[in-house]
């Protein structure tokens, strides 16, 4: 019988790598980050130097200028920073906005308010396999558009959007596009020097660094401005003000760093337990794949099955720690937004797991969740009444 936990929610969150943790344990143990690095005593300058090179580290890892990119507080703000600093940057020169509603809540609440405040958002939804056509975006595209935003993976079924071809579309019209890219950034490969993206919002804990803390890359272009939405201090560019936090910043640029050196070799580990996974449960009658498979990362699978209830099922896994949906939307009781918006019935929705694998997920974990996942089917399918709906 299994009595450890089964993490398989690394979408969610990743655990510290080692060497992050010891990186921040370096200045919490010395009180290092006591020293605010806005002061400019010798102290202040030591602090300042390490989130110059947490600043250099990250740079790395997207190909960019340290300069472009501010820390900020995970990805939510980053997400907020971006979205509503460019609508109200531009405000004076359209207030016609472009997104997807299965985007993150950060996202979607966000353009949520700026409608609102009295702007205009057109909802591009995606076709049945979560891809967005870019022919639905030129033609949402109006004299006043001002910015788009679509998210780079998604972190419920892990679809990859063509952000490239996006981004050369937004930059053919004068259009700012933002991506959310919490699910990609130190998970695969993002060059900003020659990919068209302006915005670009992440998060530590998504690739092994710590909660809390996260950056967003501004592209040095004299176009691509943007209005603060906090005021009180001037660090990060006066666009982000309050005192950096070191440890953290420090962890994020080790996590960087290592991101860096084992994407490629990660990212093959991934397609392997990926196509275990889904080999193991394909053959299971009314089994239905969420999301494109030949456009997604395969950290994350996502899969529905009929006649069965998405928490039961997750219930019945347990030790096995997966999800039902977006860890940001688990309060609520309603099935998946991001799944209803791809066309999938709200019991198909409900229905739906997500599956999310890591560095230190293993083929003998992959095969127990299949197990449980089939065993757990399978019985509740035996005690449940029939369900006549249509799937």
């Amino acid at each position: 019988m299994l009595n450890e936990p089964i993490f398989l929610d690394y979408a969610a969150t990743t655990p510290l790598a080692p060497e992050v943790a010891a990186a921040m344990q370096g200045w919490l143990a010395s009180g290092r980050p006591y020293a605010n690095p806005a002061s400019t005593h010798v102290a202040g300058r030591e602090s300042a130097a390490a989130v110059a090179v947490a600043r250099d580290q990250v740079a790395r890892l997207l190909n960019t200028k340290p300069g472009c990119l501010i820390f900020t507080s995970g990805a939510t703000e980053s997400d907020n920073l971006a979205i509503q600093g460019a609508a109200r940057a531009r405000a004076h020169r359209g207030k016609h906005l472009i997104t997807m509603p299965t985007e993150h809540k950060a996202v979607v609440d966000t353009f949520k308010a700026l409608e609102r405040d009295g702007f205009q958002v057109s909802w591009l939804p995606p076709a049945v396999d979560g891809l967005l056509g870019i022919e639905d975006i030129a033609s949402a595209m109006r004299t006043d558009t001002q910015l788009v935003s679509v998210m780079h993976v998604n972190n419920e079924t892990g679809v990859m959007q063509n952000i490239r071809e996006i981004g050369e579309l937004c930059r053919s019209r004068g259009v700012l596009f933002h991506t959310d890219a919490a699910q990609s950034v130190g998970k695969v490969a993002i060059d900003l020097e020659e990919m068209p993206i302006d915005l670009l919002s992440f998060t530590a804990h998504k690739f092994y660094g710590p909660q809390g803390v996260g950056g967003l890359y501004i592209a040095d272009r004299p176009s691509c401005k943007i209005s603060p939405i906090l005021f009180g201090g001037g660090q990060e560019r006066r666009l982000r003000p309050g005192t950096v936090p070191v440890h953290l910043v420090a962890g994020l640029g080790v996590a960087a760093e290592g991101a860096r050196q084992q994407m490629h070799t990660d990212h093959e580990r991934m397609q392997i337990l990926n196509d275990r996974l889904w080999n193991g449960v394909r053959n299971i009658a009314g089994v239905t794949r969420n999301g494109s498979a030949p456009q997604c990362y395969p950290g994350i699978l996502n899969f529905s099955v009929s006649g069965v209830e998405g928490e039961s099922l997750m219930l019945g896994m347990e030790p096995v720690c997966v999800a039902s949906g977006s860890a940001c939307n688990s309060v609520s009781a309603e099935s998946s937004y991001v799944l209803r918006g791809m066309g999938r019935s709200d019991l198909l929705a409900q229905s739906a797991v997500r599956f999310s694998f890591g560095r230190a997920t293993t083929e003998r974990e992959i095969d127990i969740a299949i197990e449980r996942y089939r065993n757990t089917v399978d019985h509740l399918r035996s005690i449940a009444p029939p369900i006549s709906a249509a799937f």
